[in-house]
């Protein structure tokens, strides 16, 4: 019984890792690691809003720190990717801590808090834009030197499986978390922080915690995105496209789920990706429908594709413990 939390991510990362298996295809495994890129950004966002109740819109900061971090690490330096990783996972963790540092003394929460994140992220866009050592405008192109030592790979599937990899470390993680002290406090926060003050819980430093982790999370999906294309610049990785995307892959597979992040962003963006195909040609169609979705995901599905999947099952399990009738 100890174990069972965990086979639930166990169970869809297996599934997951059979897709190589069932198709060759270029354009659908570039469609499954971008879209598992940012299930591990929404993660890291689901961490901080959808258990701590923290709501940000400024991830696209700690994600774009880890891709610049890690490129700066490797074509200014000359070192190699796997210590700029952890570098840049160090480098997410630490500017978060610090935003939620100044953020969380200051008093800030609800919209107030998810502005601030915001700011910062564009504050970042807009120096890194600016200067020649981020490569300003023209952004970074980082060298091809394929090997599993520099991260690049001249299959994608195994790019697929270190993506997934992580996928498997983030699961693992937050459920890890979900069954731990740490987790029940991070659920009281969110829940009545007052009452929680009030019971004992160390309200600072149970939301720093969790800026940190959530940031080296979403620094660490940054990496990856720069791994994968070889190309950054500010306007992508530190553009709202990407907090608005983890948000809404948490809202829509279920806020403060484990597997919630991982089966919004698949559902997102299938769902996007046939948009597309049904009305190709209209710049934005995509964006337009993640809009529609949201509404729909609010109004009808208030605790994401989980909660639904429960309201569905409830009553089969209810119908399944009702009494045998007797036959006369």
């Amino acid at each position: 019984m100890r174990g069972r939390p965990f086979l639930a991510p166990l169970g869809l990362v297996a599934l997951l890792a059979l897709a190589p298996v069932a198709t060759q295809s270029n354009v659908v495994l570039n469609f499954l690691i971008v879209t598992l890129i940012i299930s591990i950004v929404a993660q890291a966002w689901n961490l901080l809003g959808g258990f701590g109740g923290q709501f940000s819109f400024g991830h696209a900061a700690f994600f774009g720190m880890g891709a610049y971090v890690s490129a700066l690490w490797q074509m200014r330096l000359g070192l190699d990717a796997w210590s700029g990783l952890a570098v840049a996972v160090a480098a997410g963790a630490a500017l978060a801590f610090a935003i939620g540092f100044l953020a969380f003394r200051a008093g800030l929460r609800g919209s107030y808090f998810a502005l601030v994140t915001l700011a910062f992220a564009e504050v970042f866009r807009v120096l890194t834009n600016s200067v020649d050592f981020t490569g300003g405008a023209a952004g970074l192109l980082l060298p091809l030197k394929i090997g599993a030592g520099n991260l690049q790979f001249s299959d994608r599937t195994y790019f697929y499986w270190l993506v997934l990899l992580f996928v498997a470390i983030g699961l693992l993680g937050v459920t890890a978390i979900r069954r731990s002290r740490f987790g029940a406090q991070l659920v009281a926060l969110r829940e009545n922080e007052e009452a929680a003050s009030a019971l004992g819980v160390d309200v600072l430093s149970v939301k720093l915690k969790a800026m940190a982790l959530s940031g080296a999370m979403a620094a660490a999906a940054g990496v990856l995105y720069l791994q994968y294309f070889l190309y950054i610049d500010a306007q992508v990785v530190f553009g709202s496209w990407i907090s608005v995307e983890a948000l809404l892959a948490s809202i829509v597979g279920g806020l403060g789920t484990v597997l919630g992040p991982v089966l919004g962003a698949l559902a997102l963006h299938g769902l996007g990706e046939l948009a597309k195909a049904l009305v190709g040609g209209v710049p934005g169609i995509d964006l337009a429908f993640y809009g529609a979705v949201l509404l729909v995901a609010i109004a009808f599905m208030p605790g994401g594709l989980i909660g639904l999947a429960k309201r569905w099952r409830a009553p089969v399990r209810a119908r399944s413990q009702l009494p045998a009738r007797k036959v006369a």
